[in-house]
């Protein structure tokens, strides 16, 4: 059985489809599903409408619940949902789970537990409650054909549900991250035709549809010379809610409790430090010290760990978040001033801070889009093969004992090397880029690496010398401006 997806909800088929399928199944006995994501993408939208479409049960935990208090809250919302007369109580989650359970008695039904870390906060036995309740035999699970789905932002808290020795390890049949928007999907979401201006909005912002339809409510900028204007008075104005949204994000995550720290470990990131070594060294401290740091900030999807491409053994840490990234390169270091608002100090600030934003904001993010575009939007026939990883990569040239960085390096499903890459968004890239990318092509070849193509992102355009030898190439080097990063493949 299908559900149409609702009018009003911009993409998320896919998350759609894979929802309305668990929830309508028909077989009998309640089922679990898991749904996780970082804040601001839209989970509780999605399921706010799952459940109006199929009239099914949703309840939102609050913040620093008892559990007597979650529990009458509970009971409230379920006797609004029932169209109960009296009061619902429960004198404990034992039966407040088979109350639940009791939903899905007569067909399918979704049961949507929102925000259940809050719940486990005042209830930490409440994993375990809830597998006793959907043991495999239980009378009580066999009767119903309620579709329990706990939802969550903290993604660590959430996948640790299913992991390892957790209770409900092996229990879900349905486990769902709600991703951000890609760059195409945020220019559409946006609203924004002109493919530089919907680069420049996702530098900052990103694939956060929240950014627009709560935070902005809807401004966008009309150009591109509006573009300064616009960030100016809606990101880096105190009135704004983006202008602390970074620091909420933090806040927000149980998992992240010495948020200074965290901080402190984005900013040596933002900077440019991407080894652990290196990001321990900016901000003096030993590299087994940050360690634990770095995990929970990967496990909360604020971080992402990345392997070299061809150093094994190495890795690099980036950040995922735009926004997280334009926070700690240029809003952070000054907060105080921007506080503070004076006549025109804002516009010499964002003035000031164009030289971090291109080498710390842009050029990163912008390889990261162009990462993105060889890994799901570029044809088999652009790349030489259907590209399965894409990393960057560090190659040592032995013969001068250079080494030399690469922007893109994708690989096919059996591990062959298919391209090199660079990518530069504020330079017109010219032959000597793609003189640079050949000579690490033949150092590659020495080592039985040779890639099938090199491709040349732009976020400026490139040069007419480039343009002609890229022609005569018979496609073994590929030009990929702004046009065809959004349109073409």
């Amino acid at each position: 059985m299908h559900l149409p997806k609702p009018a009003d909800m911009f993409d998320r088929t896919w998350e759609w489809t894979q929802l309305t399928r668990f929830v309508l199944d028909e077989q009998p006995g309640a089922s679990l599903g898991i749904v996780s994501g970082r804040r601001r993408q839209g989970k509780t939208f999605l399921l706010e409408a799952l459940c109006e479409a199929t009239g099914g049960f949703y309840y939102a935990a609050t913040e620093v619940l008892s559990r007597a208090e979650a529990l009458r809250q509970l009971g409230d919302a379920m006797g609004r949902h029932v169209g109960s007369p009296g009061t619902i109580r429960f004198a404990d989650w034992d039966e407040a789970i088979d109350a639940l359970l009791a939903l899905g008695n007569d067909r399918p039904a979704p049961v949507v537990l929102d925000e259940f870390p809050y719940l486990v906060h005042g209830t930490h036995e409440l994993p375990s409650l809830i597998q006793r309740a959907l043991s495999p035999r239980r009378r009580e699970r066999l009767r119903s054909r309620a579709r329990i789905l706990l939802c969550g932002s903290s993604i660590s808290f959430m996948g640790n549900l299913l992991m390892g020795n957790a209770p409900l390890r092996g229990r879900a049949a349905l486990e769902m991250i709600v991703p951000t928007f890609d760059f195409r999907a945020a220019r559409e979401f946006w609203g924004v035709d002109d493919p530089r201006l919907a680069a420049l909005v996702y530098l900052i912002v990103g694939g956060t549809p929240a950014y627009k339809s709560e935070f902005l409510r809807g401004v966008v900028p009309a150009s591109v010379a509006d573009f300064d204007d616009w960030v100016i008075e809606h990101v880096l104005s105190p009135a704004s809610p983006l202008f602390r949204e970074v620091r909420a994000l933090l806040a927000e995550d149980p998992t992240l409790r010495d948020t200074g720290a965290y901080h402190t470990v984005l900013a040596a990131v933002a900077e440019g430090n991407c080894t652990r070594g290196s990001i321990a060294s900016r901000i003096e401290r030993k590299a087994t010290d940050i360690s634990h740091h770095l995990t929970v900030l990967a496990d909360a999807g604020l971080l992402t760990v990345e392997p070299d491409a061809f150093r094994q053994n190495r890795s690099a840490y980036r950040i995922t978040e735009p926004l997280v990234r334009f926070y700690h390169s240029v809003m952070r270091p000054m907060y105080a001033q921007l506080e503070q608002v004076r006549p025109g100090r804002t516009e010499r600030i964002w003035k000031g801070a164009q030289p971090r934003f291109r080498s710390a904001v842009a050029g990163p993010v912008f390889e990261h889009m162009c990462r993105t575009w060889t890994h799901d939007m570029a044809a088999d026939e652009t790349l030489g093969g259907m590209a399965i990883r894409v990393l960057s990569g560090v190659v040592h040239d032995p013969a001068s004992r250079n080494s030399h960085e690469v922007d893109l390096v994708s690989f096919d499903p059996d591990g062959n090397l298919l391209a090199i890459g660079e990518a530069k968004w504020g330079d017109v890239v010219g032959m000597a880029h793609l003189e640079r990318m050949e000579k690490i092509a033949a150092i590659l070849k020495a080592r039985d690496q040779e890639p099938k193509v090199i491709t040349l992102f732009s976020g400026t355009g490139f040069m007419p010398a480039l343009e002609e030898a890229a022609a005569k190439s018979g496609g073994r080097v590929q030009l990929v401006d702004l046009e065809r990063l959004y349109a073409g493949e």
